[in-house]
């Protein structure tokens, strides 16, 4: 039996933790340190991008203080959008603005990211506290809104159209949502505004997921292929059963999202070649990369009207589609060169050539039956077939037989 005292305690113990939770809504992520205006690339340990600031050194990415000019909108702050979020965060982002109206629960746990004294919080004010403490150079704009609901979609239109540094369209969104409802409101709204932006996802059985990159009137919309729910115009919630809930893995969230923020940075900072669909196959370890094309009778006039805005252009610039190819566009020449504060051991990368073997390789996500011979192997079976003698092979055949019995092992 409890006595009035320990009553009394057990009182004021929840009301001490409810006054540290608002004292800590009310601190919207106290800073660490004290934000730095500029990016150093300077190697010294007190300068948190010396290692973003290499990629530029290295000559992979020109320009990489650029990033701190960019708005990124993140919809949905859950298993992926939540680690899409610190990634951008610490990637020196310059703005994030993040959407989302659910808040915590312990179910949320075994993700990344949030932890369990954050439950019960609003999932975008948390996230802004838990960032602005891993980086307070980022601009971080929370919004508690349900983009499907009417009351919100033009607010949420406007962010999109006025949401960037200096009050003009943000560069990308990155829908991270967990329902086709909200994919078709981001869709219609990036249509409308003409901002592009990232379909990502997690299958139900936590075994694989997707980013696709939505560019208006250049690839399709989210209702030009739409999945079959949406195209048959299924109600979602009556396909949910009680007690039945769809899988959830820390390991595969934090693929997707990983590949959803690379390909962002790529798309945001122009290098690399930009994924435009980019699947993953947990089982298989298979990632499937292609580009879908526009519909053009998809059923949303928005698209199709972009699509014929998109035809004009690529009339005047008919390579329009290949400008997402900077590796391609980027290639080093031979006045090129990549430079290091300090290469002791002399290390240098050598270039590739293609051989014939390089150029008949299929495409990705294809194979062959049976596995394929290389002219050395060619070489090796006709020695065999003449009966040739250990002794009287050449030097590379031994060699390249005991290699291939090593790799047996």
């Amino acid at each position: 039996m409890h006595s009035p005292r320990s009553s009394e305690l057990e009182a004021l113990k929840r009301r001490v933790m409810k006054l540290e939770s608002e004292l800590d809504s009310l601190q919207i992520g106290k800073p660490t340190r004290e934000r730095l205006e500029v990016m150093s690339d300077v190697v010294v340990d007190s300068n948190p991008y010396s290692r973003l600031m290499a990629l530029k050194k290295m000559g992979i990415v020109k320009n990489y203080e650029e990033i701190r000019r960019r708005t990124v909108v993140v919809v949905g702050i859950g298993g992926i959008g939540s680690t899409a979020c610190e990634m951008m965060a610490r990637c020196g982002i310059g703005k994030l603005i993040m959407l989302d109206y659910d808040k915590i629960e312990l179910a949320n746990m075994n993700r990344l990211f949030f932890c369990p004294e954050h439950v019960g919080q609003l999932k975008t004010a948390a996230a802004a506290r838990i960032l602005a403490k891993i980086n307070p150079d980022v601009i971080y704009e929370p919004h508690d809104m349900d983009v499907t609901e009417l009351a919100y979609f033009r607010r949420f239109c406007q962010i999109l159209s006025t949401g960037g540094l200096c009050g003009q369209k943000v560069d990308l969104v990155l829908g991270c949502v967990d329902n086709y409802q909200a994919r078709s409101s981001i869709n219609q709204a990036c249509l409308e505004t003409d901002v592009p932006w990232y379909e990502s996802g997690v299958s139900e059985d936590a075994m694989g997921g997707h980013i696709q990159l939505i560019i208006p009137g250049l690839t399709a919309c989210f209702e030009c292929v739409p999945p079959l729910i949406v195209a048959s115009g299924i109600d979602e919630s009556t396909l949910k059963r009680e007690g039945v809930c769809a899988a959830s893995l820390p390991t595969t969230m934090g693929v997707i999202s990983s590949l959803l923020v690379q390909n962002s940075l790529k798309y945001l900072l122009r290098f690399g070649k930009v994924g435009f669909y980019l699947g993953y196959q947990a089982l298989l370890d298979f990632f499937p990369s292609h580009m879908i094309h526009p519909n053009s009778e998809c059923r949303n006039s928005w698209c199709t009207k972009r699509q014929l805005m998109c035809r004009e252009q690529t009339e005047r610039n008919p390579r329009l589609a290949e400008q997402f190819d900077f590796c391609a566009k980027n290639k080093l020449t031979g006045s090129d060169t990549v430079h290091h504060q300090e290469n002791s051991y002399g290390i240098t990368v050598e270039g590739s050539s293609c051989d014939v073997e390089e150029a008949e390789r299929l495409p990705a996500g294809l194979n062959f039956l049976h596995p394929r011979f290389s002219a050395q192997d060619r070489q090796e079976d006709a020695f065999q077939q003449k009966g040739t003698s250990e002794d009287a092979c050449p030097d590379w055949y031994r060699i390249e037989s005991l290699r291939r019995q090593l790799k047996e092992l």
